[in-house]
């Protein structure tokens, strides 16, 4: 180990030159439930004060909710907290085959199947429709799940293209492009743009795509990870499909923002969902969710679905947009949109890092992202509003923002 180490300690070192390094993880020991108008705190170590999250992904705040803790803790009694082997021999319980009905039935698919997480279920997606005439077109912004499933379905650079972010023109172009003997194309993209909180102009992608459909013998499709929209975006919180009133045809996923829980998911038609089954080495070689996630995510799904759902959603939106409002009326800049993914540009990195700082001594945590991430000139705090924020909380962090030299 001696020479391992110390060879990953110099590349842990270029890392740290290269502005590239992780910053120490910190621990959170405590939770505070809401309470006098203000939403939930959390503990973290070493800090004296509670802290508002404003970088987490849970959008519709149900990791509290009362029925999906209850559900993961009865189906924890009933089958235990781990499924004992992999989903074909006979690690698949009644809770797996019940969430995938759920979520092919809230996404308007013929069936689904369910991974660890989004990051697996691309991967295995990839696995599943790779082949030495499958050609690839994504988002020049896509998530790395999608470039690294790309990569190990070891789909060559001959076989893809990548088009300027959200340019329409340029996508009509890589697909014009296609070289001869190509059999299957797979147009792919985010739902959501993580980093920006923007959105995939589905409506706009199938128009581009639909002269080239019949070109192809193996088939063409759209595919859109729709991980930051699925549960957070459109009226009903059907995701960025619904925002658009287009859907993709396959769509990827998670129950680990928005539904608060914990896996992904793929959904589209039912032999796709059993050529998945049949191929993706992510979802034959790994232990499944356990039935106590599957059963929290199947009750999280029922809430997104019902009247309280929508209703949390209503107050997601006016929370972002009251944050939205708060940063354009102190001079600041964002990128304009309805997801409660609120970027706000700050456009140096020092500033970043001294103003990340500032929003966590009063309290307030936020992600700051820097060159490599994201470009240089375009240093951001990413912030995440969740439904349980409260105008209280909001006004909070505009106020420590005003306070900022």
């Amino acid at each position: 180990m001696k020479a391992l180490d110390q060879a990953l300690a110099a590349e842990l070192g270029e890392l740290e030159k290269e502005g590239r390094s992780k910053l120490p993880e910190r621990i959170i020991t405590g939770y505070e439930p809401p309470s006098d108008g203000r939403g939930p705190r959390y503990r973290l170590e070493g800090a004296e004060q509670s802290f508002i999250r404003m970088n987490s992904n849970s959008y519709l705040s149900l990791s509290h909710h009362p029925k999906v803790m209850e559900a993961a803790d009865e189906a924890a009694h009933l089958f235990g907290v781990g499924p004992g082997a992999v989903r074909f021999i006979d690690g698949t319980f009644s809770h797996h085959r019940d969430l995938e009905q759920r979520i092919a039935d809230f996404t308007g698919r013929e069936a689904a199947r369910i991974f660890n997480s989004a990051y697996t279920s691309n991967l295995g997606l990839a696995m599943t429709l790779a082949g030495p005439k499958t050609y690839w077109v994504g988002d020049a912004l896509n998530h790395n799940s999608i470039i690294r499933a790309m990569r190990i379905a070891g789909v060559p650079r001959e076989n893809k293209a990548i088009y300027a972010h959200n340019d329409m023109a340029e996508l009509q172009r890589c697909l014009e492009k296609i070289p001869e003997g190509i059999e299957r194309v797979i147009v792919i993209f985010d739902g959501i743009f993580s980093m920006r909180g923007d959105f995939a102009p589905i409506d706009q992608i199938a128009e581009v795509c639909e002269p080239f459909r019949e070109r192809f013998s193996g088939g063409f499709v759209t595919v859109v990870d729709d991980s930051h929209g699925i549960g957070a975006y459109g009226e009903t919180g059907r995701g960025t499909e619904e925002f658009c009133g287009r859907q993709a045809d396959i769509i990827v996923g998670t129950f680990g923002k928005a539904f608060g829980v914990n896996g992904g998911f793929i959904a589209g038609s039912s032999t796709l969902v059993e050529a998945v089954r049949q191929k993706a080495d992510t979802y034959i070689y790994t232990n499944p969710l356990s039935v106590a996630d599957c059963a929290a995510a199947q009750v999280a799904l029922d809430i997104t679905d019902s009247a309280e759902g929508r209703e949390r959603l209503q107050h997601l939106q006016a929370m972002a947009s009251r944050f939205r409002r708060g940063l354009a009326d102190l001079g600041w800049e964002s990128i304009p949109g309805h997801h409660p993914i609120v970027p706000l540009l700050v456009r140096d990195t020092a500033r970043t890092r001294a103003l990340v700082q500032h929003f966590y001594d009063h309290g307030v945590l936020g992600v700051g992202l820097a060159f490599p991430v994201v470009p240089k000139g375009d240093e951001t705090i990413r912030f995440q509003i969740n439904a349980a924020h409260t105008p209280a909380d909001i006004d909070h962090a505009l106020s420590a923002l005003e306070s900022f030299d």
